[in-house]
């Protein structure tokens, strides 16, 4: 799920860039020290969308750069348990696959990718059912469920994603389903 989220904050502006607009200065060091960062509630931080105020600079003693406090308004990604989500698989192991979604990666585990007995084809880095021979490759585009979510501030984050409930899986088995009810 993305939020746009206001942050109030204080900037610290280096005096070699004093000649330079304010607010252009401001939103560069905003997003050099937010962009990427891990915030349990909020989530990832994906760019400051804009600045709404920028109060008056304060000199420290000894420092020499401008301090001002700074009000802006920021997006953040955050998987939340049971969201459905849409994503690509980047990469097939022998215990599951790799799933983009946003700016992160989920794990679907072997066991959740169907209700089929699946087995890995290493050559091919690609995972088969047994029964109905479906494959999931890398490069797919794939609909799953967020079942587990660990968010570190530490950058340490663990998705875990489950394709074995109806509307799930990979995109084309999803339009198949479709198509036999529909029959």
């Amino acid at each position: 799920m993305y939020y746009k989220t206001k942050i109030v904050d204080t900037v610290r502006i280096p005096p070699h860039r004093f000649e330079e607009p304010l607010e252009e200065v401001t939103f560069d060091i905003l997003n050099e020290t937010y962009v990427g960062k891990m915030d349990k509630k909020l989530g990832q931080m994906l760019t400051v969308t804009d600045i709404e105020d920028i109060g008056i600079g304060k000199v420290i003693m000894g420092d020499g750069a401008a301090y001002h406090e700074v009000t802006f308004n920021a997006l953040f990604f955050k998987p939340e348990l049971q969201e459905v989500v849409e994503g690509e698989v980047i990469e097939i192991t022998n215990f599951g696959a790799f799933v983009r979604i946003g700016p992160m990666d989920g794990l679907v585990h072997v066991s959740q990718v169907t209700d089929d007995y699946i087995t890995y084809e290493a050559k091919k880095r690609v995972l088969i059912g047994k029964e109905t021979n479906r494959r999931l490759e890398e490069g797919n585009r794939v609909r799953a469920r967020v079942v587990s979510l660990s968010l570190k501030e530490e950058g340490k984050i663990k998705i875990g994603l489950t394709m074995r409930q109806p509307g799930l899986g990979r995109l084309e088995w999803i339009e198949e389903e479709k198509r036999k009810s529909k029959k």
